[in-house]
């Protein structure tokens, strides 16, 4: 029997770009090593009056009109006035009316060029739709999912429980910052994170049990291939030994890649939209928002349905006279087929590089989604770039004459490769670079249900730190840096000099703090500063510490500029104090900076959580 306030569940909470999942399993079998989860169904509005319980959670939020439900018509379970319109109800009134739709929220928490907690969304919207910001899109989605655990668990509060929330491994520490303070804002401040690739292994763990540790071997290097609705999340999962027993360790992770379901959609609509428009009656832009979810939704049908070779499409009519009136087109198989796999899965060699052309000077608002839709090019670069993400394991050793990491076995997720036809073109490119360097073909590993398996790894997850099943190592996903300015005089036209300072290496362990006693800089206090941030995920061998005078684009990537006014703590405003720096990695996986008074050991947090638009 559970102790007053004892967690009685782990439970894992997927937070998607485009759906919400939460799996849970009870402890009470803990000391038997009886592991036994469930996906939980969520209760949500489909369509006004309606509530039905889906396993996924729509990442949606309609914005509706003051005239536009009829009293009682949101009623939810455990409210009567919900504060915001969310999930399948959301993702259908929004179809129709897209200007009102909130989407991709998680994209837009990683975006450096935005104030996260502005009213930003949706992002086109006339002046009469009330924005909000993504970071409130994310603690209204919590905030559904735990209101949804509390009707079917009344008994087991949801902030008692072990709760692990997942984000992507390319996250950066201020979007990772963010993701836990809206855990905190609806009670879950004991949330700990987990990267979405880890838990969809952990899950291919859970879902094999005892077989598992026959289907991968020792010195197997696995590719975890995520692509979901807004983003493609790369990572490298090595199989070693210690004492007898293979240990698994995360070396690589890919960079944040805004490139996925979001994006095809987007490409069917503007094959379609070919087929309907005009020039005398072109179609409006909310018109081809419509066009995009119905591309969605036939999308699906499509690749679910091997027997259907077409699906309609209906949108709303672009003939003003035709008040009610529908604009009916169609999706063919021959144009998933083309628009999908060799529009985002070319064939191409190992030395393909994605394509970057120049920006224009002016754009409008968005997201940075990646220019180069080829998933095949970006994961070509990625396996290149870690080549020697292996190379202090004595277990695994590369073979000379090789250009690239080379996978011996490959997990999928997300929704987008639940599609044969990308999955196998995925698969066929890459044995296709293994066998022109003479390596054996990777193998697929499967039984994953690549919809809900996150939730369910990170359930599981919460299982493996009770000490139990086997731990993913990896630590910090990368190797961050502060920028120190150079102390030099005043140059017409020319910067100060910025060192690279290593404050956390690459895998430093959550938990764990490191602290440079030795180096002294000047802290400005009481009035804004900005700081700058850096991060590798190739230089593996630097510590903490470690200067960079100068490194290539390759290298290091500049993270989000913070800009911030420190306490002055009794003193005065302007004030430069000497301090040193110490970094952690914390036990929920954020970074955390403090810099720390040589004189009174005062200390200043450097906070993640703060994104300024320039």
């Amino acid at each position: 029997m559970n102790r007053p306030n004892m967690p009685k569940y782990t439970i894992g909470i997927d937070l998607g770009t485009t759906h919400c999942v939460l799996s849970y399993a009870d402890l009470a079998n803990l000391e038997q090593d009886e592991f036994s989860q469930q996906v939980m169904p969520i209760p949500q509005l489909t369509a006004p009056g309606t509530v039905e319980d889906k396993l996924q959670l729509p990442s949606f939020i309609y914005q509706t009109h003051a005239a536009e439900l009829a009293e009682g018509a949101a009623v939810l379970p455990w409210t009567s006035k919900p504060q915001h319109l969310v999930g399948e109800i959301a993702r259908n009134m929004g179809s129709k009316t897209p200007i009102r739709l909130v989407s991709s929220a998680k994209s837009w928490l990683c975006h450096s060029g935005v104030d996260c907690k502005s009213p930003i969304l949706p992002s086109d919207a006339p002046e009469e739709v009330e924005r909000i910001s993504p970071f409130q899109a994310t603690v209204a989605y919590l905030h559904h999912l735990k209101d949804a655990w509390q009707h079917k668990h009344p008994d087991a509060p949801l902030e008692q429980q072990d709760v692990v929330i997942t984000v992507p491994a390319s996250f950066d520490p201020a979007a990772r910052e963010l993701t836990v303070e809206a855990a905190r804002l609806v009670g879950l401040g004991h949330a700990i994170l987990l990267e979405e690739p880890q838990a969809a292994f952990y899950s291919w763990i859970e879902k094999n049990h005892k077989d598992w540790r026959k289907q991968v071997h020792v010195g197997d290097i696995i590719l975890v291939i995520d692509i979901g609705g807004g983003t493609t999340d790369l990572s490298l999962i090595a199989v070693t030994e210690a004492d007898g027993n293979l240990e698994l360790t995360r070396v690589a992770i890919g960079d944040h890649i805004l490139l996925g379901g979001d994006n095809m959609d987007l490409a069917l609509a503007y094959t379609v939209k070919a087929k309907v428009d005009t020039e005398d009656k072109p179609l409006q832009p909310w018109q081809l928002q419509a066009l995009t979810h119905g591309c969605r939704d036939a999308k699906e049908k499509l690749l679910n349905n091997l027997t259907m070779d077409v699906a309609p499409i209906v949108i709303a009519n672009r003939g003003s006279s035709l008040i009610g009136g529908t604009l009916r087109t169609e999706l063919t198989r021959e144009e998933v087929n083309n628009v999908l796999v060799e529009g985002f899965l070319p064939q191409v060699p190992a030395s393909a590089r994605p394509v970057f052309r120049a920006r224009t000077g002016l754009r409008t608002a968005g997201l940075p989604y990646a220019q180069d839709p080829g998933v095949t090019r970006h994961l070509a670069a990625f396996l290149a770039k870690q080549q020697h993400a292996t190379g202090e394991l004595e277990d695994i050793k590369l073979a000379e004459n090789a250009t690239f990491i080379h996978p011996t076995a490959v997990l999928f997720n997300g929704g987008v490769l639940k599609a044969d036809s990308l999955a196998n073109r995925l698969m066929d490119v890459l044995n296709g670079w293994l066998q022109e360097e003479q390596a054996p073909p990777a193998r697929l590993l499967s039984g994953n249900d690549l919809d809900l398996a996150v939730a369910r790894g990170a359930a599981y997850y919460g299982f493996v730190r009770k000490g139990k099943g086997v731990r993913i190592k990896g630590g910090a996903a990368a190797s961050y840096y502060v920028g120190i300015e150079s102390a030099m005089p005043s140059v017409p036209g020319i910067p100060p000099e910025i060192q690279a300072l290593c404050i956390a290496p690459f895998g430093m362990e959550e938990g764990t703090q490191q602290e440079l006693p030795n180096e002294e800089f000047g802290l400005v206090i009481g009035e804004p500063v900005r700081f700058r941030f850096f991060a590798s995920t190739t230089r593996r061998e630097d510590r903490v510490g470690t200067r960079l005078n100068r490194w290539n684009r390759n290298e290091l990537s500049e993270l989000a500029e913070i800009e911030v006014t420190l306490a002055k703590e009794g003193r005065r405003s302007g004030e430069v104090v000497p301090v040193h720096l110490c970094a952690a990695v914390t036990e929920i996986g954020t970074l955390e900076l403090q810099a720390v008074s040589q004189k009174d050991n005062t200390r200043w947090k450097i906070e993640f959580d703060v994104r300024t638009g320039d």
